[in-house]
Order: structure tokens, then C-alpha cells, then sequence
């Protein structure tokens, strides 16, 4: 039987190291504390960890068991959800507005958002390191809707999107799925399953798979700079999945 253990306390500038998180809490919760250095929130990622929390309180990292993954082969996308990625006009680009899409996910949350200040720094360096990237979706000189995500190898973590424009995050979400396993990722994660997801095809898998999975994904080597499909060619390659 595994032993479940209490959170990690880490101090802030502590050395980088987390617990095995296997033997995290029921609801996932691997440590408390810490800071969200480079360094750091690239060792979280490798081990399935994530930094998530709120105003007030330190970082709180976690590894939720099951875990939510999307791919190629489970996604769903409607017969209406093809004719607005065909001709609904939108325009997709890649790392074009990092920041914009990371603060547009953090408006308007219902609940609060986790999507503080000191994450926006911190996953803005990230992206400029190349460690994380984001989808924008355009209609016209308009940012309509986006997704922005951790790379770290074979492994793609999406971490939230937002939109402004009905189907706008749907495009992202799909166009990205797609022009991310096209570029060789491996491992989609969208962390949490919610009904939104899960009718988007997104799947649950246990911790201990989705570990195992992800320490095989961690050590390939992608270049995701080149591999943006836009709405058009996602629609084609749906209706290629149809057929």
C-alpha cells in the first residue's frame, strides 16, 4: 500500500526538488511554497507537477490523479464545428501574443482566477525562454480567443484559454491538438477533465499511467516553432478523420 504523505514545505530560493508525486494528498496537492523560478516550474513540469493557487497564498503545487490528457484520435469536432473552422473567418498564429493571451485567460473568471501577476511574469519568461507557447486565434486585427501551454519535450501542457468570440477557444483548442502532434508532441495534458473538455474528447487517465507516459514523452525532442495548422487545415484534416 502507498503511504500518502503531507504536502512538502519548500522555502522560497530552496533547493529545486519535489516529493514523489505519487504520494500525494487525495486531492493531489504535492507541495507548498517554493517560488516560480525557471528552474523550478520546468522540474515541475517534468515530474506531472503544477503550480496552482490563489491571492494571498504561496504557490501550491499539484499532480491530480486521474490526470486529463486530448489527441489526435479522441478529439470530436462537429459537422458545424468543421464549417467554422472552413469559413468561419478566423486567422490562427503561434507565439505572437503571449502575454496578451495569458492575461485575456485570467479575465473574468467566475470564482477568481489563479492567473496572478507573479504567474504572468513568471510563464512570460518561460515563453521567451521557449519553454511555453501560445495559440492566438484572430478575427480580423481582433484577438478572439487563444490557449497557452508548457512544452517540456514530447509533453504539451495546456494550461487554460479564453475567448471573445463564440467558437474562438474551440478553434484554439483544436488547431493547437492538431499542430502539436503534427510537430511531434507526445502528450497533450489539459490537467482537470470538465464537461466542456470532455466534449471536446478529452479522456482521464490515472496518475501512475500518465506518469509513466510522461517521463517517456520528456526526453523527445520537438520543435514546436513551425508546426501551426490554421482553421482551414484543421477542418481538413477533421474531415479526413471522418471519412
Amino acid at each position: 500500500m502507498r503511504i500518502r504523505q503531507h504536502p512538502l514545505l519548500l522555502p522560497p530560493g530552496g533547493p529545486l526538488i519535489f516529493p514523489d508525486p505519487r504520494a500525494a494528498d487525495t486531492e493531489g496537492l504535492v507541495a507548498v511554497g517554493g517560488d516560480l523560478s525557471v528552474e523550478r516550474l520546468l522540474l515541475a513540469y517534468e515530474k506531472g507537477i503544477f503550480p496552482w493557487y490563489d491571492t494571498g497564498l504561496p504557490p501550491l503545487w499539484w499532480s491530480p490523479d486521474p490526470r486529463a490528457l486530448l489527441d489526435t484520435a479522441s478529439l470530436r469536432i462537429s459537422r458545424s464545428m468543421r464549417r467554422v473552422l472552413r469559413n468561419g473567418g478566423f486567422r490562427l498564429t503561434l507565439n505572437t501574443a503571449f502575454e496578451r493571451v495569458m492575461r485575456s485567460c485570467g479575465l473574468e473568471r467566475e470564482g477568481g482566477t489563479w492567473i496572478l501577476p507573479e504567474m504572468v511574469d513568471a510563464y512570460t519568461r518561460l515563453h521567451r525562454l521557449g519553454h511555453a507557447h501560445s495559440f492566438e486565434v484572430w478575427y480580423g486585427d481582433e484577438l478572439s480567443g487563444g490557449l497557452y501551454g508548457v512544452q517540456r519535450g514530447g509533453l504539451f501542457a495546456a494550461e487554460s484559454m479564453f475567448h471573445r468570440r463564440a467558437n474562438a477557444s474551440k478553434v484554439a483548442l483544436i488547431a493547437s491538438v492538431i499542430s502539436a502532434f503534427r510537430g511531434g508532441i507526445e502528450l497533450y495534458d489539459v490537467q482537470f477533465s470538465t464537461p466542456h473538455l470532455a466534449s471536446m474528447g478529452a479522456y482521464t487517465l490515472a496518475r501512475d499511467g500518465y506518469l509513466r507516459r510522461l517521463a517517456r514523452a520528456t526526453r523527445v525532442a520537438v520543435e514546436l516553432s513551425e508546426v501551426l495548422q490554421g482553421p482551414e487545415l484543421a477542418s481538413h484534416q477533421a474531415e479526413k478523420r471522418a471519412d
